[in-house]
């Protein structure tokens, strides 16, 4: 089993930035991608980052390539996103996911779906105001 647990979130100004952290326990050891979804009100859940447990790849959706870093500590066991020059559109609660799906030589688009994922955290809200 493995526990998330985002941190990070909060109220900023457009233009501001943000980094959210996701810490997990438990046996991390297994997973080969870590993600960032979020989920704006009415709107389904969407990917926004992945990265690979080696670091050597990542992903980013359109809407927030060029503003959005996604990073990872093996040694801490913990995910980031760095979110600058944030907009009103950003606003949702963001969501970590790890998958144990897939193999290390898989290209990133294999963890595009969210059912690749097998464990979430609970969500933390960002809202960013005009």
């Amino acid at each position: 089993q493995v526990q998330l647990v985002e941190s990070g979130g909060g109220l900023v100004q457009a233009g501001g930035s943000l980094r959210l952290s996701c810490a997990a326990s438990g046996r991390t050891f297994s997973m080969y991608a870590m993600a960032w979804f979020r989920q704006a009100p009415g709107k389904e859940r969407e990917i926004v980052s992945i990265i690979t447990w080696s670091g050597t790849r990542t992903y980013y959706a359109d809407s927030v390539k060029g503003r959005f870093t996604i990073s990872r500590d093996n040694a801490k066991d913990t995910v980031y996103l760095q979110m600058n020059s944030l907009k009103p559109e950003d606003t949702a609660v963001y969501y970590c996911a790890f998958s144990a799906s897939g193999a290390p030589n898989y290209g990133v688009g294999y963890w595009y779906a969210q059912d690749k994922y097998g464990y979430w955290g609970q969500g933390t809200q960002v809202t960013v105001s005009s």
